[in-house]
């Protein structure tokens, strides 16, 4: 009779290759998220305020270009500075056509950023 060799004794896999994979992408997550306090803008929310005087400044913010009076400018605060008598002269934005909250707050930050206080956003 032929003497076979007995069957290799199945081997189980090893864990420790797959728990190093999951500690480095775990130490890896860790270090690529970001902690802390994202960037902000101060604004003051008031439901009613006074009356609108002066010129009008109606800034549009569309996804392409910023409108003053329907108008497309490049420096926006140079352009305000004719109409407006101080900084506390009340300036209405209004984003239309699909303008993402990335450009309308990049606006309301150059606006802060000149100095104008008070300024109105529209829906």
């Amino acid at each position: 009779m032929l003497g076979f060799a007995p069957p290799p004794r199945r081997r189980r896999p090893s864990l420790t290759p797959m728990i190093d994979v999951v500690f480095l992408l775990l130490v890896f997550f860790m270090l690529a998220a970001r902690f802390g306090q994202t960037e902000g803008l101060p604004l003051e929310l008031t439901g009613a305020g006074g009356a609108y005087e002066g010129p009008p400044r109606l800034v549009t913010v569309l996804p392409e270009a910023v409108l003053l009076n329907g108008i497309a400018v490049e420096d926006l605060p140079a352009a305000l500075a004719p109409l407006m008598a101080g900084p506390g002269d009340i300036v209405v934005i209004r984003p239309r056509g699909g303008a993402d909250v990335e450009r309308l707050t990049g606006v309301l930050a150059g606006l802060r950023a000149a100095g104008l206080t008070t300024l109105a956003v529209l829906e």
